[in-house]
């Protein structure tokens, strides 16, 4: 009696393993493939920024790489500052999205001008 239970709870208990990790990875690539189409769509209304360029004089302020803009004297911090480090200094062009809310730039390319 004592074994016959045991195979019963092992058996259910096995079942409901086998049927969990079955499901488990389904879902997962279910909400990987949600969460690609929802990043490559823009919400309804809305359309994408479009890469623009900027021209200035790359700099250190507070720490921070920023594009001190040539053409309305506005300074934008860079949100990619390994690369702006490399042009410390350096008069460049900057390609990439410009966040006004924020003064920051969302870099696409940096070039030495």
């Amino acid at each position: 009696m004592k074994n016959a239970c045991l195979l019963a709870c092992l058996l259910t208990f096995g079942t409901l393993g086998l049927t969990a990790r079955t499901a488990a990875p389904a879902s997962a690539q279910n909400a990987g493939s949600m969460a690609i189409s929802a990043a490559a769509t823009p919400p309804q209304g809305q359309i994408p920024p479009a890469s623009q360029t900027f021209t200035g004089k790359i700099a250190q302020t507070d720490g921070k790489f920023v594009l001190q803009d040539s053409t309305d004297n506005g300074t934008f911090l860079l949100d990619d500052q390994e690369t702006a480090r490399e042009f410390n200094g350096k008069n460049v062009k900057v390609t990439g999205t410009l966040d006004p809310n924020n003064h920051i730039i969302h870099v696409v390319d940096i070039q030495e001008a």
